[in-house]
């Protein structure tokens, strides 16, 4: 089969050239193109169609993120692994939802690199193990909170800002016995046993 087409986006031209050369090693890459910012990428890629953009998350101007949104926005259908630094569990959340097809660290092995880029372009996904790990957990956390019901969620949100029973009754225009029911299901939903871990299982699905 013929190589992948591959776009090398990052600001740092030592980074740009060290992937070029460990992609130039594989008979499946060809590495057609550079560019140092984002508007350079999205210029790049309406010229030369591209199989793969490897594509850094923090660049001056503009970022990442806004480049993948616009390349998606205009019709780039391209293959779009994320290459950072970042371990941001809000920074990996964004851009999968935005359309990337993988998010890898840059401290990645070689070798392990070249196989996860290979996995995107076949039809899989590309991730660290710490966005793995980061996916998965996330994944079961979502599946708990969506057994809360609308009353539950409002008050779990209360709490997280700290406020007791007292307060959050008020709020809600409900007794402080009922806010303590609530809670009670809430917890055990959660499979948690206290608010504050409640609250920090809140807080991790909203990326802090």
């Amino acid at each position: 089969m013929s190589a992948w087409k591959v776009m090398i986006v990052d600001d740092h031209p030592l980074m740009r050239r060290g992937i070029g050369q460990l992609l130039s090693f594989e008979n499946e890459f060809d590495v057609i193109g550079e560019a140092s910012n984002g508007n350079e990428a999205i210029a790049l890629a309406h010229k030369i169609p591209v199989d793969l953009i490897l594509l850094d998350l923090n660049m001056k101007g503009m970022s990442g993120l806004d480049t993948l949104i616009t390349l998606r926005n205009e019709g780039i259908d391209a293959c779009i692994v994320i290459l950072t630094v970042s371990d941001n569990h809000a920074d990996i959340k964004t851009l999968i939802d935005a359309g990337a097809y993988g998010y890898l660290l840059k401290d990645t092995e070689p070798d392990e690199l070249i196989g996860l880029l290979k996995t995107a372009l076949t039809g899989g996904k590309a991730y660290s193990e710490v966005v793995t790990a980061f996916l998965t957990n996330n994944s079961t956390d979502n599946t708990l909170f969506s057994t809360l019901t609308d009353r539950e969620n409002q008050i779990l949100q209360e709490v997280a800002k700290g406020h007791t029973n007292r307060v959050i009754a008020e709020s809600l225009f409900i007794s402080e016995a009922t806010v303590k029911v609530h809670m009670k299901s809430l917890l055990r939903k959660l499979q948690v046993k206290s608010r504050t871990a409640a609250t920090v299982l809140y807080l991790q699905t909203l990326g802090y």
